[in-house]
């Protein structure tokens, strides 16, 4: 079961318009041969409070959908074993085909559900909610980028949370279950959970090494010297290989969860907030929005560029402002103890809010400079937030030691200037 929530309440008449027009788009995609009713179900929830979509979908779209998306499953052993791409031809060879509960585990029945809905395209010219879509445009995607649809997402099954809370988050000392997070959850969820336990265990090796040469050091410094050099050149001899070990451990999960061949981004829909000119494509022949790259370039150089400089000059002065306030403060003797963390305060308040202000930012910059790509925009999108999130929480950590000498460095130095005037004049 998947909810479509929509943005703002709506009236029943538009509610039923668009579930009209998504269960028309969705029968004929998935099955016009069959009953429709049997394909696909669209319920809303009570009349006063008509605000979510609820869809449902059968095993035969179910089966058809891990067809398109080419999903591995595992094959039984009198037809060879191992994994295969799914083919409704040739249902038969598959472990488990009998039972439609077991068959699909809840991610891939909820991958297959996503992948209908995303691939629900419109006609040529066709219109919803005043919404004029290209040919072949999806439509869910880009009535959430427009803010008909608020968000779109499956419910739990409460079964399944319960034995994970068992398994997973009440287990102390048991290993983690990454096949039931993977089956649950997803790849990426259980890819960074396998790397979170991969570099916990890792980490065991130089904290026992650094505990022992700790208590081996004697109370000279020649005895600290060398087991600083020896714990310097272990370190780089254990991030190798830990490095080498968790590409091979990767690639093992990446292969045992069917994502180790990942299509390329060429073959990637336009993520919905690409925004361009129409133009008829001249490889496929269809309407597409382009964007010229010289203008992303432009953009990128000439507009985010000088933004993203502004924003860490803003954070980096903002620093400087409490460190003089916090000088001053501690200057006054008969000041209350508490008054003299207010600048420190002032400094926590200003890094969380300009945080949540710099992720819109770069939100914003990442939509209007990037290509149609979702990779591409994902990845320069974290590269963005990076920077922001490096300069707030680990600057003023870095250089906090550095500055406030500074600061004082400068105040002598301006006190020395005026005393020599002083004396001149």
């Amino acid at each position: 079961m998947t909810v479509i929530h929509l943005k703002e309440s709506r009236s029943d008449v538009k509610l039923q318009s668009l579930s009209a027009n998504l269960f028309s788009y969705a029968y004929f995609m998935v099955s016009p041969q069959v009953k429709p009713n049997s394909q696909l179900k669209l319920t809303t929830k009570d009349p006063g409070d008509a605000e979510c979509l609820k869809t449902s979908w059968c095993s035969c779209s179910l089966l058809r959908g891990a067809e398109e998306m080419g999903l591995r499953k595992a094959v039984k052993p009198e037809f060879g074993g191992g994994t295969r791409n799914f083919s409704c031809e040739e249902d038969y060879i598959y472990e488990n085909i009998e039972s439609e509960l077991c068959f699909f585990t809840s991610q891939e029945r909820q991958s297959i559900i996503k992948h209908w809905l995303d691939n629900l395209r419109a006609k040529h010219g066709e219109a919803l909610h005043n919404i004029t879509f290209l040919g072949g445009q999806p439509i869910i995607p880009e009535l959430k980028a427009r803010g008909v649809i608020q968000q779109v997402f499956p419910l739990h099954e409460q079964r399944i949370l319960s034995h994970l809370m068992k398994s997973w988050v009440q287990a102390v000392c048991e290993k983690q279950p990454l096949d039931d997070i993977c089956d649950y959850f997803g790849v990426k969820i259980a890819m960074y959970f396998a790397w979170l336990g991969f570099y916990t265990t890792s980490m065991l090796y130089p904290a026992v090494i650094g505990f022992v040469l700790w208590m081996l050091t004697e109370s000279d410094q020649t005895s600290r010297d060398i087991c600083c050099v020896v714990f310097a050149l272990f370190n780089v001899v254990w991030a190798t290989l830990f490095l080498e070990r968790w590409k091979r451990r990767s690639a093992e999960l990446a292969y045992k969860w069917g994502t180790l061949d990942a299509p390329s981004e060429s073959l990637e829909e336009p993520r919905p907030q690409f925004r361009g000119v129409k133009r008829c494509s001249p490889i496929t022949g269809c309407e597409e929005f382009y964007y010229p790259p010289w203008r992303r370039l432009v953009f990128r150089w000439l507009v985010s560029l000088p933004i993203c400089i502004l924003c860490l000059c803003f954070v980096f002065l903002a620093m400087i402002i409490c460190f003089e306030l916090q000088e001053f403060v501690m200057g006054i003797k008969e000041m209350p103890r508490l008054v003299r963390f207010i600048p420190k305060i002032m400094l926590a308040i200003t890094v969380t809010a300009c945080d949540e202000v710099y992720r819109k930012i770069a939100c914003w910059l990442n939509d209007m400079g990037e290509g149609p790509a979702h990779s591409t925009a994902s990845r320069r999108l974290i590269a963005l937030d990076g920077s922001f999130c490096k300069v707030h929480s680990f600057l003023i950590m870095d250089t906090s030691k550095d500055i406030i000498p500074l600061i004082s460095w400068s105040r002598m130095k301006e006190l020395n200037i005026k005393s020599i005037i002083s004396t001149l004049i």
